[in-house]
């Protein structure tokens, strides 16, 4: 696996030192970086009814910003002003299969912390005003330059301006600032008031966000996964009440047998594994169909392997899988598969980005890679 250059530090010490803590700027993290996607092939995919595209722009004389949301039409390009705009594409890695080897070189973190590789394209002068993300996030200078100024962390109580249609904080000042040249990288950890302007045209940057779900998500989405399962007939129940002096009050014997009720749940780890599993690989883009026009048969795959075919993983898609009690369990784009003890390579291999390896039992790993085919997780490559 070819892990990040982190300059000096190993992956532990970075994780010890920087993640979540601090800034780190490394040069050169990536010298020979080849490029994802060309200007014109960003510009291209903003155009795309399926892509995730927006244009931020700034008047530089009366500080004025304008957001325009996709897609576009081509002639808009030519439409721009000179200077002072930004061209932000997300999620490329769903619709760019270059960009995986690039993503991969991140996986010391877990991959299921993982968003989106964003794309931004800058003239001079281009940029989305100082901001915060309540996420880490990698910025990797693919062409031009950027200069990237950091400072102060942030919260939801931070003043806002009101009249920008992004996230600009008023109150910020930088506190340190770099030129950032191709290959270079800045990590930027989640809250810290962060500001990146283009240093002339032709400015490139890839962002490789992590996501981090908010604790209002997290109570919301596991109350909802276990509620749907629990029987109506299951109820509070208080066979050992007791006379209470005052019927109108709640008293603490009521909290504990409701703490009692959620505490069931929470400590059941098989639930709260598969709730978690599920949870955190659900596509970013639910509504996107990837399924085969066509669907394939067990017996398909096995001639089409035998033949010398190979399958890849489909751009964007989400994948991870824990040890269970009863063996193992996979989880692609929210859909969970129980497997054995015996299938723990193969569904480590299924994640990875290394390669496929079927296992003794060839006839259950060639259903599994048949579902998961038809659900749109893995496709055909093209033959020779």
């Amino acid at each position: 696996m070819n892990i990040l250059n982190l300059g000096d530090l190993t992956p532990e010490r970075f994780l010890a030192e920087y993640w979540q803590k601090k800034p780190l700027l490394i040069r050169q993290a990536f010298p020979d970086l080849e490029p994802v996607i060309e200007a014109d092939d960003l510009a291209g995919l903003a155009c795309e009814e399926d892509v995730e595209a927006r244009i931020v722009l700034q008047d530089p004389a009366s500080d004025h910003w304008e957001l325009q949301q996709g897609p576009f039409e081509e002639e808009h390009f030519g439409q721009l002003p000179p200077s002072h705009w930004t061209l932000l594409v997300q999620a490329v890695d769903h619709w760019v299969p270059e960009a995986a080897e690039l993503m991969a070189q991140f996986d010391f973190i877990p991959r299921w912390r993982l968003d989106d590789l964003m794309v931004s394209y800058a003239v001079d002068g281009g940029g989305v005003g100082p901001h915060y993300d309540n996420y880490d996030v990698f910025l990797i200078q693919a062409a031009g330059q950027r200069r990237w100024e950091v400072g102060g962390e942030f919260n939801s109580d931070s003043p806002k301006r009101s009249d920008a249609p992004v996230m600009i904080l008023p109150e910020w000042e930088a506190e340190q600032s770099w030129v950032l040249e191709p290959g270079d990288m800045l990590y930027v950890p989640p809250r810290l008031g962060h500001s990146g302007i283009a240093v002339g045209d032709g400015c490139m940057t890839y962002s490789v966000g992590f996501r981090a779900p908010s604790h209002g998500e997290i109570m919301r989405n596991f109350t909802d996964f276990v509620g749907e399962r629990l029987s109506n007939e299951l109820r509070y129940s208080d066979p050992d009440l007791k006379p209470q002096a005052n019927s109108t009050q709640i008293g603490d014997d009521a909290l504990a047998r409701v703490r009692g009720i959620l505490n069931q749940y929470i400590n059941d780890d098989a639930l709260l594994g598969e709730w978690f599993g599920r949870c955190m690989t659900e596509p970013k883009y639910p509504d996107l169909d990837q399924q085969p026009e066509e669907p394939v048969s067990c017996e398909n795959l096995r001639t089409y392997l035998e033949s010398g075919g190979t399958l890849s993983r489909t751009e964007g898609a989400r994948l991870a899988w824990r040890r269970s009690s009863n063996g193992c369990e996979l989880f692609a784009d929210g859909v969970r598969y129980a497997g054995t003890e015996a299938q723990e390579s193969l569904f480590s291999g299924i994640c990875n980005s290394g390669g496929l390896e079927l296992g003794e039992d060839i006839d259950a790993a060639l259903e599994l890679l048949t579902q998961l085919i038809n659900q749109g997780i893995f496709y055909a490559d093209e033959q020779d």
